[in-house]
């Protein structure tokens, strides 16, 4: 089992930014990929950003070069910088973590948290 908890969503004005952070406890040690998803009213989820093992990353065409997602493996704390946030950034934004179990692949998911960017 993974436990995930955000932090630091909230309301910025657009071509502001924030950071996201999302602390992991449990088994750690079966985690092998980490990202970020993001829900917006009357949408479905969608993938922002994920990040392997290996530091190896990917990005969603919509906030290349203005997201970038790291991990500090010390402190067991995903990150997510978000940079010219734009009025479509707006949503709950999610934390997942995947392991590699003997029963295969698992996701976990953190509670959410809201980002608001005004006009």
């Amino acid at each position: 089992q993974v436990q995930l908890v955000e932090s630091g969503g909230g309301l910025v004005q657009a071509g502001g930014s924030l950071r996201l952070s999302c602390a992991a406890s449990g088994s750690i040690f079966s985690i092998k990929y980490m990202g970020w998803y993001r829900q917006a009213p009357g949408k479905q989820r969608e993938l922002v950003a994920t990040i392997g093992n290996g530091g190896n990353t990917n990005y969603a065409d919509s906030v290349k070069g203005r997201f970038t997602i790291s991990r500090d493996n010390a402190k067991n704390t995903l990150y997510l910088q978000m940079n010219k946030l734009k009025p479509d950034d707006t949503a709950v934004y999610y934390c997942n973590a995947r392991t590699l179990g003997s029963d295969g692949w698992d996701d976990y998911w953190g509670q959410g948290t809201q980002v608001t960017v005004s006009s």
